[in-house]
C-alpha cells in the first residue's frame, strides 16, 4: 500500500513540475508497454502447441502445472528483466517460491525440467495457435482447423 501511495505522489509531483499532459503521456507509454509485455508473457506461457488441457473430471493439478505452463527459455538479459518468469511452471506448482529461487529450484529438480521448453522464436511461431483440437490433443491454428475439418 505504501508503494502505491509513494508512486502516486511521484506521479502527482511530476505532473506539477512538467505538466499533467507530458506526465500522462510518459507514464501512459511506459504503462502500455509494460502491459503488452505482461500479456505476451502470460499468453505465451499457457498457449503453446502441446499444452495440457483436460475436462474437470480428468484434470490433474501436477500435470496442469508442469505440462500446462511452458519453460520459456529466454536469453539471460530477458530472464533478468522478467524476474525469471520463464520458469512459470514452477510458479504454478508452488507459488510460494520467490522468483530469485526459481532457477535453483529448476536446476535441482529433474521433473521440473520436463516442462515444454519454448524459445523466443518458437513463442513467436505459436501466436497463430488459438483452437484446441480434441482429437490431436493440441492447440492448432484457425487455418489448420479449416483445412482439417472441411
Amino acid at each position: 500500500m505504501s508503494t502505491d501511495i509513494a508512486a502516486g505522489g511521484i506521479i502527482a509531483g511530476a505532473a506539477l513540475i512538467i505538466t499533467p499532459l507530458v506526465t500522462f503521456l510518459a507514464w501512459g507509454t511506459v504503462l502500455l508497454l509494460a502491459t503488452m509485455v505482461g500479456l505476451w508473457l502470460f499468453r505465451i506461457q499457457h498457449q503453446f502447441e502441446h499444452t495440457y488441457w483436460e475436462r474437470a473430471q480428468n484434470w490433474d493439478f501436477r500435470a496442469a502445472a508442469i505440462e500446462g505452463s511452458s519453460f520459456y527459455d529466454l536469453p539471460p538479459v530477458l530472464r533478468w528483466f522478467t524476474g525469471d518468469i520463464g520458469l512459470h511452471h514452477i510458479h504454478h506448482l508452488a507459488s510460494r517460491i520467490p522468483n530469485y529461487r526459481l532457477r535453483a529450484c529448476w536446476e535441482q529438480n529433474r521433473e521440473l525440467q520436463c516442462a515444454k521448453r519454448l524459445t523466443l522464436w518458437e513463442s513467436i511461431k505459436s501466436t497463430r495457435l488459438s483452437l484446441w483440437d480434441e482429437e490431436r490433443r493440441r492447440l492448432v491454428s484457425f487455418r489448420h482447423a479449416a483445412t482439417s475439418y472441411v
